[in-house]
């Protein structure tokens, strides 16, 4: 126990720990445990704070290992930022950038990722035994403007009391749907009984 009025010296690795935002922490159990600093956005000039550094120059060449101050005062004369670019590395590497800019391709890049980006949903057109040509062809028009856009369509063929007994008559439907869309649709799943429907999925090729 430490002598009254005094206080127990904290652990000196926490203390450095905590003043330099280290990745390391002490427990109450004594166990160093690493935290997940994935995420964290990288460091940039000042906040750089081990040294020495491994450089990299505006232009991609090595520049080799410098003081972090060396380095810092590079990027200011040529009017760009000093970025942390692999902090695990020892030593940590950095390079000579456009900070700003960089950010801002960045945010660009991933406007445009998320832009490209299409979710296939899963769209559904019904039809019945015994259609009309002019039903049938406005229910498959849907269906291909789904195909086209990208998605997937379950057709479903609804019967009604006694045409249960006839399913021939709803495949017949089914392959019919198949073949006028067969230019831009597979399919992913073969016509199926489903309680009263039958149910075939087409996707884009």
């Amino acid at each position: 126990m430490s002598p009254p009025g005094t206080y127990p010296r904290r652990n000196a690795f926490f203390d450095a720990g905590s003043s330099q935002g280290s990745a390391f922490s002490v427990s109450s159990t004594g166990v160093r445990t690493i935290q997940d600093s994935t995420k964290r956005p990288p460091r940039v000039n000042r906040q750089i704070r081990i040294s020495p550094v491994r450089v990299i120059g505006a232009d991609g060449s090595q520049l080799g290992i410098l003081e972090v101050d060396a380095a810092l005062s590079m990027a200011q004369e040529l009017g760009l930022d000093l970025v942390e670019v692999a902090a695990a590395a020892r030593p940590p590497v950095v390079r000579i950038m456009d900070f700003g800019k960089f950010k801002f391709e960045q945010a660009k890049q991933a406007r445009l990722a998320k832009k490209k980006q299409h979710v296939i949903h899963l769209k559904e057109v019904k039809y019945r035994p015994g259609i009309d040509d002019h039903d049938f062809d406005t229910k498959t028009r849907h269906a291909r403007q789904f195909l086209e856009d990208g998605n997937k369509v379950k057709v479903t063929l609804m019967f009604r009391g006694r045409q249960i007994a006839h399913p021939e008559l709803g495949r017949a439907v089914v392959e019919r749907v198949s073949q006028q869309l067969a230019d831009l649709a597979k399919i992913e799943s073969a016509p199926t009984m489903e309680g009263k429907s039958m149910t075939m999925i087409l996707a884009p090729k």
